[in-house]
């Protein structure tokens, strides 16, 4: 996958739904641009890994680790994909993607790993926009399907998931420390 955009209207929800525009009428910011995260990008990337990650209760955020483990998703990767979510020279989201398998159709996916917004930009269409990218990258692939999951009390983000049309399943994580 190239150094592609990515922008409101590719997928989810299906293009012309205009879910934004009833929610947010003539007063909508403008649609953020969604590209690739770039290598010069890092440094205005770590400080939102950083409060996704503290947001999930990390105890050991450490930049340093996070660059060297994010780099590797850096266009083109084996591994997967960063997209970022600009306006006027902001990052105002991030998402990463992992190119993933599920055994139960057999086929690719791709698991939207992290989504995160920085709070001023929540409620702006940011998230979703990231959301549809994140589809339209899947679509690129070939994928059967885009999956990400969320915790049980983040009943905000929930919201924005339920609007576009996925499926939330009930299930269980387990983790187990090597």
């Amino acid at each position: 996958m190239g150094a592609g955009l990515y922008g409101a209207g590719l997928g989810v929800p299906p293009p012309g739904c205009g879910l934004a525009e009833s929610r947010y009428g003539a007063g909508m910011p403008s649609a953020p641009q969604i590209a690739p995260i770039a290598a010069g990008q890092m440094d205005a990337l770590l400080p939102l890994i950083a409060a996704y990650q503290r947001f999930y209760e990390v105890e050991d955020v450490d930049d340093e680790r996070n660059r060297a483990f994010f780099s590797t998703f850096l266009d083109p990767s084996e591994r997967g994909s960063l997209l970022g979510a600009w306006r006027d020279g902001e990052l105002l989201g991030y998402a990463c993607l992992y190119w993933s398998f599920t055994s139960l159709i057999p086929a690719e996916t791709v698991l939207m790993n992290d989504l995160y917004v920085v709070p001023e930009a929540r409620g702006q269409g940011v998230g979703h926009a990231l959301i549809e990218a994140s589809a339209a990258v899947a679509r690129e692939r070939g994928v059967a399907r885009l999956t990400w999951m969320t915790a049980q009390d983040n009943k905000r983000a929930q919201r924005l998931y339920d609007s576009t049309g996925a499926v939330g399943e009930a299930s269980i994580e387990y983790e187990l420390e090597l």
